[in-house]
């Protein structure tokens, strides 16, 4: 199979990739981890981390070890990437390059892969727990 090199600009490429899955938004993501039916994986730098605030519960993942360490076949996996099957909801920012990251996670079989509408900040607008 060929693969296209003509490009097509990030704005067409995060469409494309957001029509493979189901974003959630905020108060879903919150009420799927409440139940446990959802690990929570902000992806944002420290520096963001910092100056903003955690998600309670969240498992903090840089973007550049996400692949590694949620592959559940992976010889750097995290204790929580222990299927296939996990409910992974990816959170950057402002819900850009979690969209991204998730498309990335599909590829690796975790097919239940999301992010959150709008990032950190969407979470932290709606009022939902920061610390």
């Amino acid at each position: 199979m060929a693969v296209s090199t003509d490009p097509i600009g990030i704005d067409a490429l995060l469409d494309r990739v957001r029509t493979t899955y189901t974003r959630i938004t905020p108060q879903e993501a919150h009420a799927a981890s409440l139940a446990g039916d959802a690990l929570l994986v902000d992806i944002r730098y420290q520096a963001l981390r910092d100056r903003d605030g955690l998600i309670p519960g969240a498992l903090v993942i840089e973007r550049n070890e996400l692949e590694w360490r949620l592959d559940p076949q992976g010889s750097h996996r995290a204790a929580e990437a222990a299927s296939h099957d996990v409910r992974v909801v990816v959170i950057c920012n402002e819900g850009y390059a979690s969209s991204l990251a998730a498309a990335s996670l599909h590829t690796l079989g975790l097919h239940r892969a999301t992010d959150l509408t709008g990032g950190f900040q969407a979470w932290k607008s709606a009022g939902l727990p920061v610390t």
